[in-house]
């Protein structure tokens, strides 16, 4: 790491998370990469690698302690081949009321679908102004006058609006790693015109699947008479018929106020090959036997997953246990492996999920142990990126069961972490990778039977189609992984414009 930064970049990627661990190690700050090298941070610097050298830039928050200083922007030196991290000084009253009340408890719920817990009085939109506006400043004095920017997710709703007046010239991307719900539930928003005019900004407007953008494109279509321009076909991995999310179809081009406004839709993917290549390891292989020697001959179920009342924790533990009361002969024969990693801030709304979720493990626990058996072990703080491949490798069965999600990584990299061993996942129809999966054992978590029943095919499936239909999605999750979704998106980049790094290197 250096202080020394670099000239204005072609790509500047805007992500509220710094793109680094900061510690502190002897009196010195200290900047490590992240503990897992997989995940959307480490997937998105490397896009750096396909800039020209030192061409690209990261804008991040970092907490402003009062009477602490800190070097606004570095330049940091690592695989990816060296990059500006431009950091913007939020005090803790704004991370409070911009991230933790106004996005989490005004604008997850109406993106989730669930308009009940949306909370307006608490909102302070003015200061969420006020720091998409500092993100945007940021963001534009790293930028070449006609660079790629790139804005992700909704708590950056309104950096378009303000980049386009600040660089006019720039490409304007952005990416939503969230659901997009339909325009009913969207409008419950009060400030929904000024949120969608600022996406309208954008030259390019991405999402996981196409449920999403086609959401997007009817809410922009209905409410600021935007012209629905081009439409295309979904690719046939994409698009089984009978799916919660599930489209034939998706719009890819808008008009609006004489602009062109792209539409995508493209699945993020996880790094197959190196999941692979970690539970290969002969530590992980020998953790993996001391995991199954410590099961004997158990089986195991496996949930993940952070405290959010969105990722259907609950009724992950709620199937379970209707599962001991319904099949008695399972009692000390099956054990559940549940991780619910608490959130970072003291939010009420999550505290009571977790305490919730505790209180249904240990009601579980108390009900049906034995001496020498507990039906369910919960983990309140992460495991290791190492070790949590080595239990989905052990496990039997992975139960993913949101209520509503994006994405959700953890069915992909389950089936990667399995390496062709068996196993089955039952996953939600709500989490936006079913589209990709549908092999999976899907269900729908909002009904007990249907989750009863996923949980009984899945325990009572032969062997072999187990195994076949673990082929099928780790041949999906293979080829569509990290390196795919990177190729497809400097794609769309390059369709807005971008040149990369080779194209730079050749002129």
């Amino acid at each position: 790491m250096s202080n020394a930064v670099p000239n204005k970049s072609s790509l500047v990627i805007v992500y509220h998370r710094q793109p680094y661990e900061e510690v502190v190690e002897n009196g010195q700050t200290v900047f490590r990469p992240n503990r897992s090298p997989n995940g959307i941070v480490p997937t998105l610097k490397s896009f750096f690698r396909r800039t020209a050298p030192g061409a690209g830039a990261w804008v991040a928050w970092k907490l402003a302690r009062p009477g602490e200083s800190f070097e606004r922007a570095v330049h940091i030196d690592d695989v990816n081949g060296g990059y500006t991290v431009s950091r913007l000084g939020l005090t803790a009253e704004e991370v409070e009321s911009f991230y933790h009340v106004t996005s989490k408890e005004a604008l997850w719920p109406v993106l989730h679908s669930f308009p009940s817990l949306f909370h307006y009085d608490n909102a302070d939109w003015d200061t969420f102004r006020a720091v998409n506006r500092k993100f945007a400043e940021a963001a534009a004095a790293q930028a070449e006058d006609d660079a790629v920017i790139w804005v992700h997710d909704y708590n950056l709703w309104l950096v378009p609006a303000y980049l386009r007046q600040l660089k006019p010239r720039a490409r304007i991307a952005f990416f939503h790693h969230t659901p997009f719900p339909a325009a009913d539930v969207f409008n419950i928003l009060p400030w929904r015109r000024e949120i969608l005019d600022s996406l309208l900004a954008c030259d390019l407007v991405g999402f996981h699947i196409p449920r999403y953008a086609r959401n997007f494109a009817e809410l922009a279509r209905a409410l600021a008479g935007a012209e629905i321009a081009e439409t295309r076909p979904v690719d046939p991995a994409f698009a089984a018929p009978g799916q919660a999310l599930s489209e034939p179809d998706m719009p890819t081009l808008l008009r609006q106020g004489g602009r062109r406004i792209r539409l995508d839709s493209a699945p993020v993917g996880t790094d197959a090959a190196l999941i692979g290549s970690v539970v290969e390891r002969p530590a992980s292989r020998a953790q993996q036997q001391e995991i199954r020697e410590g099961l004997s001959g158990r089986r195991m179920i496996m949930a993940v997953g952070r405290t959010d009342y969105t990722k259907g924790m609950i009724e992950a533990l709620q199937g379970f246990e209707r599962l001991l009361e319904r099949r008695p002969a399972l009692i000390g024969e099956v054990k559940l492996v549940a991780t619910s990693v608490r959130a970072a801030a003291q939010m009420k709304v999550y505290e009571d999920t977790q305490r919730d979720i505790e209180a249904l493990a240990g009601r579980i626990n108390g009900r049906f142990s034995k001496l020498d058996w507990t039906p369910v072990v919960l983990f309140s703080n992460s495991i290791p990126f190492e070790t949590l491949l080595s239990y989905y490798n052990v496990a039997d069965i992975c139960l993913t069961t949101p209520l509503r999600d994006g994405l959700n990584l953890v069915a992909k990299e389950f089936v990667a972490a399995k390496r062709g061993s068996p196993g089955s996942l039952i996953l939600s129809e709500f989490a936006g990778c079913a589209v990709e999966l549908p092999q999976a054992v899907l269900t729908n978590p909002y009904s007990k039977r249907n989750l009863d029943r996923a949980l009984d095919e899945a325990l009572d499936m032969p062997a072999a189609e187990a195994a076949a239909r673990m082929q099928a999605m780790e041949k999906a999750v293979h080829d569509c992984d990290i390196a795919c979704w990177a190729d497809h998106i400097f794609g769309e980049f390059e369709a807005i414009g971008f040149e990369s790094r080779s194209a730079a290197v050749a002129a």
